[in-house]
């Protein structure tokens, strides 16, 4: 065989000659012949040479692969041959679902934050010809495979290749095929490196290769590991501006997807749950069906104990979820961190568990030394010694099934300032625990359980439920008893974060919530298993059964976030009712002002300076201003209460007339009527030499603009459309603010300063009433701000037009029987700029 291919191009070379007869003349022909005979025997000697192979070729394995490389077992084989590095890919995982999360691991001051995610795509690696493909899948449309319709929808959703790569030797036994995956990580694949709309808004124009390079590659059984640090030039970058550059380090886990993938459980907006979507072209609607299922950790009864489960008695699931403690957490916060965890147990014992979840130390070295936070097998709360005042609880979830493959919480060293400052503020007038800057470890160790346990419980699946909180009467959050038994919230998921409602005499009343009954529904809900179903579609009535068995009960309601209209579900609140609510937490505030100093010093400590002075009294004005909060949102109120066509109740309903008045009495009286209590001259002294006045001003102005936002007034005229006189007007709404805001003018009292600043801030807003057709919303944030009004052809022009006038007219009146020198001439400018808005020549 070896002489096979030099005969073969010896044949070849004759018909050449041969063909040349025709073309040439004898004598030509034989003074080349002599030519090429003298070649000939020149070229004889290699004659029997192998002819060069093409460089596209696969090449043998320890050619490429060589003696040099430092070679890692995992998922793939990852060979690093100084500063390239070689994925070794067997044939079974070829074409199998795989799943490439994107994080910052590192990023530059002014962008984000570390652990922030940036991208996830579901990829295949695929051979064709010579080459393997990262293809980029996507499950968003989908038809099962048995059906006609299945090959339109494939043809219909061609992915995009994110990059190809030659194929440079087979493997070891000759099932692998070795790549050199570099590039990957070196070049500028935007999916895997700066977002797009970073590099628009930091206006990057290309990634410096000079500065980019990989940190390390990691393989594990199930997943690898790349970091990466990568450079861009960028003329605007938000921080070290003069370097015209921004770097960052990336990571991106790619994990394998289980082969067969979880039972979906379809979702219920009635249910708070992280979900997924994808549209299915086979089902039986008459349009592309929108399917939405839950994300959840695979939690599946032992074959040999479903007979015991389906009696009623709790078992084990076949694999627990545990969590892992980083090693670099502080000793004394690792026991609450754990309680945090283990908290769930009650949530998954009403779904039928017992032992479902839990927490560990990460072993050592020692016990384990390939041990790895990064091995995707391993579920870690991750502790980071870092200023920002957070934490997180994200996933990573199969698309195809929703089933949550592994957690890494994230815990942020400064969290527990941020802690200390909402205990304090929160609880100092009735808990001396919190009458100080410096908590006692005990202390600290319950809060830190507290949001460890809110951030485990998105982990599960659990989105923030803000309408929890709304749940329970105000009154009863001063009940020892009930709040023991009940907690201050139905959830933890709640942003109810400590009783401000607690007076001083409340003893034993508690301070915070705790995995609640809601909590426990929802997990149940969401968990339990329904042994009889067999699909999906199997499970719907059971699961609409058990949410119309707590129907009308508000324990049990879910109120999404960021419905910024609705007064039952919002962030930060307590109880039934913002006003009263309201009225307690500014009686506690009151009761912290004038021991503010005292307890944010510390005796031992006689050389400190006033920072957290400086600190706690901007926290007076924030938890002041969230209660200003609480009680605007009532003001063209609509509460949204989740329902299905069954249940034939009304999901929207507008608030009453009376809390909607009340609210706008209660704004009159704590906030537009100045409040002084506020402006302690020996604290200012002390933390600054200006800012108090402003600092009031704001929040009254941007309180202000908010009731008489656009969208709000919107729903005030829709109310009273819809609700006639039951309704509260826009004119009585409009009346009450104006007799609030402009009350010396009857009398010509004297306008203090924090008052003029307010009377002309209601002047501007008239003026933006007049000349604002409102933001143009872009369709993905109007479920968030909810639908505006077209302004200009709605009843709010007349109506501020009509306000002017008649402020107008009270203005001239007042001037004359107003003797303040200060206030005349804020009345004389005033009516200056209500004609400039009204005759604008």
């Amino acid at each position: 065989m070896r002489n096979t291919l030099p005969k073969l191009l010896r044949g070849f070379t004759l018909i050449v000659c041969v063909l040349g007869v025709m073309l040439y003349s004898p004598d030509s022909f034989a003074q080349k012949k002599k030519k090429k005979d003298s070649k000939k025997e020149e070229a004889a000697p290699t004659t029997s040479a192998k002819p060069k192979g093409n460089d596209s070729d696969p090449k043998p394995y320890k050619e490429v692969i060589t003696s040099k490389a430092k070679s890692k077992d995992g998922l793939f084989k990852v060979h690093q041959i100084e500063d390239k590095y070689y994925y070794e890919i067997p044939d079974s995982l070829l074409g199998r679902d795989m799943l490439m999360v994107t994080t910052i691991a590192k990023t530059a001051d002014g962008l984000g934050y570390g652990g922030e995610r940036t991208n996830t795509l579901m990829l295949r690696w695929e051979k064709h010809n010579k080459d393997i493909q990262l293809r980029v899948i996507s499950v968003n449309n989908f038809a099962a495979d048995s059906l006609p319709i299945a090959q339109a929808v494939k043809n219909s959703n061609l992915e995009p290749l994110l990059q190809k790569f030659p194929i440079k030797s087979l493997g070891t036994d000759s099932t692998g095929i070795v790549i050199e995956a570099t590039d990957l990580w070196t070049k500028d694949v935007q999916a895997l490196g700066l977002p797009k709309g970073r590099r628009t808004q930091y206006k990057v124009t290309r990634l410096d290769t000079d500065r980019s390079y990989i940190e390390h590659i990691h393989t594990y059984p199930i997943n690898i590991e790349a970091r990466y640090v990568m450079t861009y030039s960028a003329s605007e970058p938000p921080s070290n501006s003069s370097t015209g550059l921004i770097t960052l380090e990336m990571n991106s886990s790619m994990l394998l997807l289980p082969k067969e993938p979880m039972k979906q459980r379809l979702a219920d907006q009635r249910v708070g749950w992280f979900s997924r979507s994808m549209t299915d072209y086979g089902s039986d609607a008459q349009k592309a069906d929108k399917r939405v299922f839950l994300d959840r950790w695979r939690l599946e009864v032992k074959e040999e104990d479903m007979e015991k489960f389906k009696a009623g008695e709790l078992v084990e699931p076949r694999k627990q979820i545990v969590f892992y403690i980083d090693p670099a957490t502080p000793k004394q916060w690792i026991p609450y961190l754990i309680a945090g965890v283990e908290d769930w147990q009650v949530a998954f014992e009403a779904a039928g568990f017992k032992n479902a979840i839990t927490a560990k130390l990460a072993p050592t070295k020692e016990e384990d030394p390939d041990w790895s936070p990064e091995d995707a097998r391993y579920s870690v709360i991750r502790y980071f010694a870092s200023d920002i005042q957070n934490a997180y609880g994200p996933h990573v979830s199969d698309p195809r099934s929703g089933e949550i493959l592994e957690s890494d919480i994230g815990w942020y060293h400064n969290v527990m300032n941020l802690l200390r400052n909402w205990f304090f503020i929160q609880t100092a007038a009735i808990n001396p625990d919190a009458q100080g800057v410096q908590f006692k470890d005990e202390v600290m160790g319950r809060l830190v359980q507290f949001v460890s346990s809110h951030e485990v419980g998105h982990t599960l699946g659990l989105p923030h439920n803000f309408a929890s909180s709304h749940a329970y009467p105000v009154e009863k959050l001063r009940d020892a008893e009930f709040t023991k038994a009940m907690g201050t919230a139905p959830s933890i998921m709640d942003y109810a974060r400590f009783n401000y409602i607690a007076q001083p005499g409340d003893e034993g009343v508690s301070l915070m919530p705790n995995v609640g009954p809601y909590d426990k529904y929802a997990v149940a809900w969401g968990y339990r298993p329904i042994p009889d179903a067999a699909t999906p579609e199997d499970e719907l009535i059971t699961l609409d059964q058990w949410i119309l068995e707590k129907q009308g009960d508000p324990i049990y309601r879910y109120g999404r976030q960021g419905n910024s209209y609705d007064p039952t579900a919002q962030s930060e609140d307590l109880g039934d009712n913002s006003m009263k609510a309201s009225e307690y937490g500014i009686a506690n505030l009151k009761r912290i002002m004038p021991n503010l100093m005292e307890w944010t010093s510390e005796p031992e400590k006689p050389y400190k300076n006033f920072e957290d002075l400086s600190e706690m009294y901007g926290q007076v004005i924030t938890q002041f201003n969230r209660y200003m909060g609480h009680v605007k949102t009532n003001i063209g109120g609509v509460a949204e209460v989740y329902r299905a066509v069954g249940q034939d109740k009304p999901i929207y309903t507008h608030t009453a007339k009376d809390l909607q008045k009340s609210a706008v009495a209660f704004l009159n009286s704590e906030l537009f009527a100045t409040p002084s209590w506020m402006m302690d001259d020996q604290i200012i002294a002390r933390i600054e030499d200006f800012g108090a006045l402003e600092r009031i001003r704001g929040v009254q102005a941007n309180t202000l603009n908010s009731v008489l936002d656009l969208g709000r007034l919107g729903r005030v005229i829709e109310n009273e459309a819809l609700n006639g006189n039951d309704a509260y007007k826009i004119t009585e709404l409009f009346d009450d603010l104006r007799k609030g805001i402009w009350s010396e003018l009857p009398s010509g009292k004297t306008i203090d300063v924090y008052r003029r600043a307010l009377q002309r801030a209601y002047i501007e807003r008239m003026e933006y009433l007049m000349t604002s057709d409102g933001p143009d919303i872009p369709a993905a944030y109007r479920r968030y701000l909810g639908t505006q009004i077209n302004a200009s052809q709605s009843d709010i022009r007349p109506m501020a037009r009509g306000e002017l006038k008649t402020l107008q007219r009270d203005i001239r009146s007042a001037i004359s029987r107003t003797s303040d020198r200060m206030s005349k001439l804020h009345l004389e400018d005033a009516l200056e700029r209500v004609n400039a808005i009204l005759d604008p020549k």
